[in-house]
């Protein structure tokens, strides 16, 4: 069962910022990853549920990250249905990300107290989201949503929602600007967070610094 409460996994998200998105089909990639993001100070990772048998990844890694890593808190994103949900669950998922507004999803991890974070890309869906449960709701795609513009405009009758964009986020300070100036809750990041080597494989110190880096500018943004 989840080691962390949703409550937990809202504070921890809001205290960070910022939301590592990764996969790999390589348990052991994903095992030197989360330690790259780990070191780097991130307490908030999410696995990405794509590609075949993804859940016996994410098995291996929710042991791995639970024995060495024990404040990091380890989700799932992509998910879209509640049988997929419940698996994950009984995988030791402390939350549950997903594209899209589901109703049984939102029964399924409340029922559990797991926290759910279901994408919207309007002001209806976000009121739905907030009405099945969702402390944090995620905007995806976050720019093709309307970026930072559109989390500035849905706070003015929402104030009290918390908002996650993921995609078209940059760690960069210029755009991360642009996002916390606007309210967001915190930040999902991916592949612009995982620097590679020039033959391909992942440089895991540089994405520890890239990570440590980030998270310094988005407490700065905070003060």
């Amino acid at each position: 069962m989840a080691n962390f409460t949703r409550i937990q996994v809202a504070q921890t998200m809001k205290e960070t910022g910022i939301v590592p998105v990764f996969y790999d089909a390589d348990p052991e990639v994903c095992k030197k990853v989360i330690e790259a993001c780990y070191q780097g100070g991130a307490r908030v990772f999410e696995f990405t549920n794509r590609g075949d048998n993804a859940h016996t990844v994410f098995d291996e890694l929710s042991r791995y990250s639970r024995e060495h890593f024990p404040e990091m808190i380890l989700g799932v994103g992509s998910v879209i249905d509640a049988g997929t949900t419940s698996l994950y669950i009984q995988l030791a998922a402390n939350f549950i990300v997903s594209p899209i507004v589901n109703a049984e999803m939102a029964r399924t991890c409340n029922r559990r107290k797991i926290a759910w974070m279901p994408g919207c890309g309007s002001v209806t869906e976000i009121s739905n989201a907030e009405e099945l449960g969702a402390e944090v709701v995620k905007i995806f795609p976050g720019s093709q949503v309307g970026g930072p513009s559109f989390v500035k405009a849905v706070k003015g009758p929402f104030p009290w929602s918390s908002i996650m964009p993921t995609g078209g986020v940059s760690p960069t300070e210029e755009n991360l600007k642009e996002w916390f100036d606007a309210g967001v809750h915190c930040v999902g990041i991916g592949s612009k967070l995982f620097t590679r080597k020039q033959d391909g494989s992942f440089d895991y110190p540089a994405i520890s610094e890239k990570i440590e880096s980030s998270l310094k500018i988005v407490q700065s943004l905070k003060k």
